[in-house]
This record gives C-alpha cells, structure tokens and sequence, in this order.
C-alpha cells in the first residue's frame, strides 16, 4: 500500500507540474478529470487541498473514489469531508466552487460502482486488496 509520505510527494508534484505549466497540464488523469478538493481538517480545523481523479460524473455531480490504493484505511480527506460535508473543488483549471460531500448510501454504490469501473478496473482491482468497502463520494454545486 502507499505510504503516507509517498502519497504527499506523489501530490506534490502534481501540484507542481500544475503551477509550472501555469495550470495548462495536469488538469487531466488518463482518461479522467483531475478534482482539486479542498476539505477542512476534522483536527486542525485548517484547509487541506488533495488532487484526486474522477472516474464518473453525472451531470453536475462528480464522482470521486476513496481507495487510497487499496488501503485497509480511509484517506484522510474522506475523513474530513464525512465530519464536515462543506468542500471546495476546482476542475479544469477553473477557479474553486463550493460543493457538498455525500457519501453514496448503499443503493447509490450500487448503482455507480458499475459506473465507475466499467473504464477504470484499477478501482476493482484495489477493492480486492482491503476488506473494507471503498466508499463513493459524490461532490454537488451548493444551491
């Protein structure tokens, strides 16, 4: 599994590839959509900004997965977010919006995970390496 430390570095430069094009690569995974999710900390109570992918989205919701590769332990942002559902995305290279954080209820897994790894089986794949269910998280515009 990713260690904690591999995980910020590997965002880290990210972020920096990002900074340096001056937003124009980065914005884009594969064939996924980068999300800059902003979660405020549940301990710190301070802003932590994470660069996720999104494997689904339906209309102006957007899809992202808590898998950290497949670890018996939620990522940290999925924490944050589930104590305070109030986050701020960025998509595209666009300035951050407001949205709300749901967990999927159980119907609502089932339905997208289909969804989700129908074009990107890695999410399948890390299922298979923890006894925990990896959650799905849907991200809406407030209002």
């Amino acid at each position: 599994m990713p260690s904690d430390f591999m995980l910020k570095t590997m965002n880290a430069l990210h972020r920096s590839v990002m900074r340096l094009s001056f937003g124009r690569v980065g914005w884009q995974a594969g064939t996924m959509p980068v999300v800059e999710l902003t979660t405020i900390g549940r301990k710190s109570g301070q802003p932590r900004t994470v660069l996720l992918t999104s494997p689904y989205q339906e209309g102006d919701t957007v899809v992202i997965v808590a898998s950290r590769g497949g670890d018996p332990t939620h990522p940290a942002w999925f924490v944050n977010l589930r104590d305070n559902p109030n986050v701020e995305v960025a998509m595209h290279g666009k300035p951050k919006k407001p949205m709300t954080a749901t967990v999927a209820s159980a119907d609502e897994r089932a339905r997208l995970w289909p969804l989700v790894i129908k074009d990107h089986k890695n999410y399948a794949d890390y299922q298979t390496k923890t006894t925990r269910e990896i959650p799905l998280v849907l991200l809406q515009p407030k209002g």
